[in-house]
């Protein structure tokens, strides 16, 4: 096993936009960050990893990049970002950036001057091809809806586009491409950055005969898009020109790629990325906009999967982020039992193998707000799909019912500072998007006053987590992987070995702890009123209990 400082960060991710507005003009900026990393130095953060803050037309809220080398006006200037990184790095916190280069927005220079011509020097910067007759030069589709390519009127082309048809791919088979990218992180890295978390890296590489995708492909194209022929080559490059010269951390997200694919990108003898951002489990029992049942037996599988790599791997961890649900909605019971189960959540997230990746308002508990119509959605996702939702007979009604489960905008709602209007984000009555009404019950401020809050909980966690290697680079392993209620494991130090308990339920369950002794003392839980009765092995456990114990491996069976 080599140790690495990335392996024993916790990273926390902010949405800039919702995070905090310092400026009162309803949007979250750059100084709203600045001024809340006390706050993040008491949670006990080591890296901060913030969604792209590069200016923008933002329609897709920033994913769509006009200007590698300047920031969004709505979030300040070059200036506040340097002063961003450099009280970062005075309260020993790393910052890591996004990394967009699937695709730029098409207000980006480089597309302006590539659309305008087929004998401009940029026109190969973007991948064009001839239609067929009337159709588009194939079936791909866009994550946002409808057809992957646009006719435009210029030169009478297609131009790809796996997201919005603002958002045109970029052409990585072409050198000046990759080089153009490679000195735009050199920028970047060079300013004193700590790494990059890389956008739907998997999709750069492009399958260049271009065939119709079949039926199966057109049902997960993300499966389809991940499967470029040049994606490792790709960034073994990257890692040789940029990535090695730093001492950073380089994480990709893995949309659409296998754990078995997975293993490649991230193996330290390649030498790609450090770590991979794997949806396994984040996506369990959706289906696109659809959001199945799971069964706790389907999560435990996952996690050990992630968890049972060799020492060449390492994993990351994470059950929240700015493209998914809420947590505590989807794993825990947000309504009875909401604080017992975030602090389960937390329990697990930070006692796994692995990088731990926490989301803004995570650490408090943060819920799904509920949209009451299709039109309240900021996301460019939910309306660009509704024609073909309405093509296959759903009607409206369903569609919003799996939307307020499975939307990306549940965490895209403004963070929750304190129980005033806005929930304490911003002076502004008027801000960019909603505030959960049950601000007043779930806030920061109060979290903070309160020693056995959910915020407080997370703190004391990544606390020892801090305190023992023991923890971090243990081996894990799953005890009861069939039981459908309990999550029981172990991680196995060279010393000590950690026994977790959690019941994902909300029923009193009578449990027989696997390989439990006397030795074994608990030594955190999310149950203060909880008197410990051990009898033969069974342990009493309430609703959505967690607990944790330690022993020195002398004792151990």
């Amino acid at each position: 096993m080599n140790y690495k400082w990335w392996k024993e960060q916790v990273v926390y991710q902010i949405y800039p936009r919702s995070f905090f507005d310092a400026n009162g003009d309803g949007i979250g900026d750059l100084k709203g960050i600045i001024s809340k990393l006390n706050y993040l130095n008491l949670l006990g953060i080591d890296t901060l990893w913030i969604s792209p803050h590069f200016d923008s037309p933002n329609d897709d809220n920033g994913y769509d990049i006009r200007d590698y080398k300047k920031v969004m006006e709505e979030f300040g200037t070059m200036e506040d970002f340097d002063s961003l990184l450099e009280e970062c790095h005075k309260k020993s916190i790393r910052l890591v950036i996004d990394l967009v280069v699937n695709h730029t927005s098409d207000e980006h220079n480089w597309f302006t001057e590539s659309r305008s011509s087929k004998n401009n020097s940029y026109r190969d910067f973007y991948i064009w091809k001839k239609g067929k007759g009337i159709n588009p030069p194939n079936n791909w589709t866009s994550f946002f809806g409808g057809s992957a390519w646009e006719k435009t009127n210029e030169t009478s082309e297609y131009y790809l586009h796996y997201f919005s048809k603002k958002q045109p791919d970029l052409n990585w088979d072409n050198d000046k491409v990759r080089e153009s990218v490679y000195e735009l992180m050199t920028f970047w890295l060079n300013k004193g950055i700590d790494g990059f978390r890389m956008d739907v890296i998997p999709f750069i590489s492009k399958d260049q005969r271009f065939f119709n995708m079949s039926k199966e492909e057109l049902k997960t194209p993300e499966q389809f898009y991940a499967k470029g022929p040049k994606l490792n080559t790709y960034l073994k490059e990257m890692n040789r020109k940029v990535l090695s010269k730093y001492d950073i951390f380089s994480v990709g997200e893995a949309f659409g790629i296998s754990s078995e694919k997975m293993m490649t990108i991230s193996d330290e003898r390649q030498q790609e990325l450090d770590l991979v951002l794997l949806f396994d489990i984040i996506r369990i029992g959706r289906d696109d906009w659809y959001q199945g049942q799971w069964k706790l037996t389907q999560l435990k599988k996952l996690f050990k999967i992630q968890s049972n790599t060799d020492q060449f791997h390492w994993p990351t961890v994470f059950l929240n982020n700015h493209d998914n649900p809420r947590s505590v909605s989807k794993y825990g019971n947000e309504k009875k039992y909401r604080v017992k189960s975030a602090k389960l959540l937390a329990l697990l997230t930070l006692t796994q193998r692995g990088t731990p990746f926490l989301y803004q308002g995570e650490e408090i508990g943060m819920t799904n707000f509920h949209f009451d119509n299709i039109d309240e959605f900021n996301d460019l996702q939910v309306k660009g799909s509704l024609q073909k939702v309405l093509k296959n007979k759903i009607n409206k009604e369903e569609y919003l019912k799996h939307l307020n489960l499975s939307s990306r905008d549940h965490s895209r709602t403004l963070m929750q500072w304190k129980n005033q209007p806005q929930g304490g984000f911003s002076k502004n009555e008027n801000a960019w998007f909603f505030v959960n009404p049950n601000y007043s019950e779930i806030n920061v401020e109060d979290n903070l006053k309160d020693p056995e809050s959910v915020f407080n909980f997370y703190r004391k966690i990544i606390l020892i987590r801090k305190k023992s290697k023991e923890l971090i680079y243990a081996n894990y392993k799953d005890l009861d992987p069939e039981h459908s209620q309990i999550f029981c494991y172990k991680r196995l130090g060279q010393k000590q070995t950690y026994l977790v308990i959690l019941n994902f339920s909300s029923d009193y369950v009578k449990y027989k702890i696997p390989f439990f002794n006397s030795k074994y003392h608990l030594i955190i839980s999310n149950n203060s009123d909880k008197i410990l009765h051990i009898k033969s092995n069974f342990i009493e456990l309430e609703p959505w209990d967690a607990l944790m114990f330690k022993t020195s491996n002398k004792y151990e069976n």
